[in-house]
């Protein structure tokens, strides 16, 4: 009795082959992207702990001001009167 193996083409072989690779290489890629999103997730977070200190700096030397970023102009902010607390009985 003859064994019959049980296997694709070579051609079919090589294209199963070269999807995979496109396929590895594809995931590595997304995974290098993930690893340089999460860096500069970090970075964001380390600006942003800088901009409110720097607001705070801002705010004990000039008040509460909105300041122009274009130019340095700031106003003055209107002070709103906190509504106050009515009890209901």
């Amino acid at each position: 009795m003859e064994k019959v193996e049980n296997k694709v083409t070579e051609e079919e072989l090589k294209t199963i082959q070269e999807q995979q690779g496109k396929l590895t290489e594809c995931i590595s890629r997304i995974g290098v992207l993930e690893t340089q999103k999460h860096h500069l997730l970090h970075e964001i977070a380390i600006i942003n702990e800088k901009v409110e200190e720097t607001k705070k700096d801002l705010e004990n030397k000039y008040g509460d001001v909105e300041i122009n970023v274009e130019n340095g102009e700031y106003k003055v902010n209107d002070k709103k009167e906190s509504p106050e607390l009515v009890e209901h009985v």
